[in-house]
């Protein structure tokens, strides 16, 4: 059974956990993490992309010489694509990228996420993640304490004091146990959970 090294807010080890082998404890699915991870960065487009065809470029009404016998080429445009100031072959235009996935493809890439990073030792578990004002220098001074990096801090709830105390730290984030990403996951190299969060996460994806 995976187990996890359990810290105070003084970046003290107080003792260990053992995470669930339901949700921390299964083979890692690549694959799935892989198709996940690609569904969040298609989603997150914005897909505002847009270029000019030949039929929306201004000009080009006139036929720049005639059919026969200049020698040269038979052009009907200035706006054909292969003139400069020309419109553009297949033009991007504004489009949605989004699509969904199947809920137990995206369970199982977030089981396969956690547990990749249980088995590395990169859960850290918080007995409580609590600040009594919003300072980053205590944030600060818990990861370098614990040797957390770039890190993902889970919470049970919205926690404001320690979102604004995170929020100036680069690489950090946080978020609440209910609504994990896995690309935030894979894209950490630490997890700082809270005992409180962690519970939940066993108890909702289990």
């Amino acid at each position: 059974m995976p187990k996890a090294n359990v810290f105070n807010m003084a970046g003290q080890q107080v003792g260990e956990i053992e995470l669930s082998e339901a949700v921390f404890g299964i083979e890692p699915n690549q694959a799935v993490v892989h198709e996940v991870v690609k569904n969040h960065l298609a989603n997150c487009r914005q897909g505002t992309q847009s270029a000019l065809t030949r039929a929306e470029v201004s000009g080009g009404g006139i036929k720049p010489w005639r059919q026969k016998g200049t020698g040269r080429a038979r052009q009907g445009s200035t706006r054909a694509p292969q003139w400069t100031h020309g419109g553009i072959v297949f033009a991007p235009k504004p489009r949605d990228y989004s699509y969904t996935l199947n809920k137990k493809v995206k369970r199982l890439a977030l089981k396969s996420a956690l547990s990749a990073k249980a088995a590395e030792g990169a859960v850290l578990v918080v007995d409580e993640l609590k600040l009594e004002s919003i300072k980053t220098k205590t944030v600060k001074d818990l990861m370098n304490n614990v040797g957390a990096t770039k890190s993902v801090f889970i919470t049970p709830e919205v926690n404001e004091t320690l979102v604004k105390s995170a929020r100036n730290i680069p690489g950090v984030i946080t978020t609440t146990a209910k609504i994990l990403s896995v690309y935030d996951i894979v894209n950490a190299k630490q997890l700082v959970i809270d005992k409180a969060a962690l519970a939940i996460i066993e108890e909702v994806f289990a």
